[in-house]
């Protein structure tokens, strides 16, 4: 989207806004990318390597910073859905403790230790929420 934005011809056929300068936000994307792709490579099963809030809170920003910038904010939403999801199921899940009286929906949230607990296996998990979310 970045190089979409920030290139004249492409955001015109697109019906993108073209935003003078943000394509050189490009060259983050892919710093960004190339810098994943590394962390997945070794971050596999068995993990060799592990983030931590730091480093993916600081990835969330980026991400968050780019969209914005280059006027996508509502994108935000599609490329973090599992995120959406993750929080939105933590966030129901308070609400439903609080106003009936101890009752849960999941037997744990985030949603991912509700199926943990169901007895799936992590890369179970891990594998299905990729089919499900990897499409958009």
């Amino acid at each position: 989207m970045a190089y979409v934005a920030g290139n004249v011809i492409i955001s015109e056929y697109l019906f993108i806004s073209y935003i003078p300068g943000v394509g050189e936000l490009a060259v983050v994307c892919v710093a960004l990318l190339g810098a994943s792709l590394a962390f997945l490579w070794y971050n596999s099963h068995p993990a060799e390597v592990f983030m931590g809030d730091t480093g993916s809170l600081a990835l969330g920003g980026l991400i968050g910073m780019i969209a914005f910038m280059v006027h996508q904010p509502l994108t935000l939403i599609i490329v973090g859905g599992i995120f959406v999801m993750e929080a939105g199921s933590v966030i129901l899940q308070v609400g439903s403790f609080k106003l009936r009286g101890g009752k849960r929906i999941f037997r744990m949230s985030p949603i991912h230790h509700h199926f943990e607990l169901k007895g799936w296996h992590e890369n179970k998990v891990v594998i299905r929420f990729w089919i499900l979310f990897y499409p958009l």
